[in-house]
């Protein structure tokens, strides 16, 4: 089934978002602004079937925590459980509101990047860089 959308409209009562209480200066904030969220999700949304099986975790999580992964070269498993203890960490995959419980099992992750395969990957890779050359992390070969 296609993968949950989410939703962080609705506030939640006695709960602050993590936009109003985080440090918008922060590397994480400030990547996952630039990362073209949307693109993902829709290129990857292809890879999915309408209304069969139980629907997949959202996209947005899903590569946030790969690029995580990468960033701090985390296993699936370490990735996993220290997302669940970093408030930056669930913001950069899309959530604004704190999680206390792990936000997928560490073995989906495999299932994902299979399904994704070297081409979504790939993809993954792209946007980063496309995003590390809009600050100036890396400058673009002459």
């Amino acid at each position: 089934m296609k993968p949950i959308k989410l939703d962080n409209q609705q506030g939640r009562l006695f709960k602050s978002r993590f936009s109003d209480e985080l440090n918008p200066n922060h590397p994480l904030i400030q990547l996952s602004k630039l990362i073209e969220w949307k693109q993902l999700e829709e290129e990857f949304d292809k890879l999915f079937v309408e209304k069969i099986g139980q629907p997949a975790k959202p996209v947005r999580l899903v590569v946030g925590l790969f690029i995580l992964q990468h960033m701090y070269g985390l296993s699936d498993k370490n990735v996993v459980h220290r997302w669940v203890e970093n408030s930056y960490w669930q913001y950069f995959c899309g959530y604004e509101f704190w999680h206390h419980a792990l936000p997928i099992h560490p073995t989906s992750l495999i299932k994902w990047r299979h399904r994704l395969g070297e081409a979504g990957l790939s993809k993954i890779l792209q946007g980063t860089i496309a995003a590390a050359v809009l600050t100036g992390a890396v400058k673009k070969k002459p």
